[in-house]
């Protein structure tokens, strides 16, 4: 997903691809999609954006509301806001040392999103896969 694809998305649910939207959705990609708010705003800050605290926030709650992204919750508190690629996002995460791999094989994740769908009469826009277990380091 690049930049041009994102601002086209806020354009069709009837938002406008404001300058500073358009800073925090670099930002976002730059870091790949992966990252909390607060550590988003720091890293825009200190590559000379000139974007609030809070727009950062109301973005990425915006983007979150039209799908581009999710927001998840791993130990620390904050939620870190994930790219949803085509609709989804995969991690493997470590109960142990909370280590999260993401993956990109959603064979598993496809399978059952259609299995889902047709029990319940449900249409699917998108999905976040969490699968939890340990790591090599932590199986040792």
């Amino acid at each position: 997903m690049n930049t041009e694809q994102i601002e086209a998305r806020l354009t069709a649910a009837g938002h406008r691809p404001t300058a500073t939207r358009r800073e925090v959705i670099v930002g976002l990609l730059t870091t790949e999609g992966h990252v909390s708010a607060d550590a988003l705003y720091e890293s825009l800050r200190e590559n000379g954006a000139r974007v609030g605290r809070m727009t950062v926030f109301r973005t990425l709650d915006l983007l979150a509301e039209i799908g581009i992204v999710r927001p998840i919750y791993q130990g620390s508190g904050a939620a870190h806001f994930v790219l949803l690629e085509d609709g989804h996002h995969h991690h493997l995460v470590c109960m142990n040392c909370d280590t999260t791999v993401e993956f990109h094989d959603c064979s598993l994740a496809d399978d059952l999103s259609q299995q889902l769908a047709s029990r319940h009469q449900f249409q699917i826009a998108g999905h976040l896969l969490e699968i939890y277990g340990l790591c090599a380091d932590c199986q040792a």
